[in-house]
């Protein structure tokens, strides 16, 4: 069968206008990222994220620990310094553009941003702390799942939570995010 707001597309603008609002959307989130006040969100968030995956680490063995964005470990003195890239902002904001662009009722994009960005960190930490042991082992299959597996991983992991909120959505009357028609609950 259909999915639930599986013509909306159609009906409302077409692909045509979700992809240039996409890609407007997804311009204007990067350029942000990159001036000074995204920075001040930008530089704790990665510290936060090194942070957070020494905790993960230090629950199984004890042995990381965090300084800023750099995770390392303090008996083999191996160390990871989490880049822009690699802390997962870049997936979420994959995500927040395709559900800005999408027609939904600003409740349904702000539960999918919220629900979307948890799963992406979730999957990014691992990714961290995956990479941390994984460079103490072999710094060959380090680079391989650095370079190509994770980043891979991480967004496919956006576009997959995007595709399953989409599924989820109740479009009806919800272009560019107007209210819902009457009798629809949002």
């Amino acid at each position: 069968g259909a999915m639930p707001g599986s013509g909306v597309l159609a009906h409302n603008g077409g692909m045509r206008w979700f992809a240039i609002r996409f890609a407007l959307v997804l311009l204007a989130l990067f350029a942000f990222e990159l001036t000074p006040p995204g920075q001040t969100l930008v530089g704790p968030w990665t510290a936060f994220v090194a942070s957070a995956s020494a905790g993960l680490v230090q629950a199984f063995d004890g042995d990381a620990a965090a300084r800023g964005i750099v995770l390392y470990s303090q008996k083999s003195g191996f160390a990871v310094a989490i880049q822009a890239g690699c802390n997962g902002i870049e997936a979420m904001l994959v995500l927040v553009a395709g559900m800005l662009a999408y027609p939904a009722t600003w409740r349904q994009r702000a539960a999918g941003i919220a629900i979307g960005a948890m799963a992406i960190q979730a999957l990014n930490l691992a990714r961290v702390v995956s990479l941390f042991y994984l460079g103490q082992w072999n710094r060959e299959w380090f680079e391989w799942a650095h370079l190509y597996a994770w980043q891979a991983l991480i967004m496919l992991d956006a576009v997959i939570v995007w595709l399953l909120w989409i599924r989820h959505v109740d479009t009806r009357g919800a272009a560019a995010g107007g209210p819902p028609p009457a009798g629809a609950t949002a």
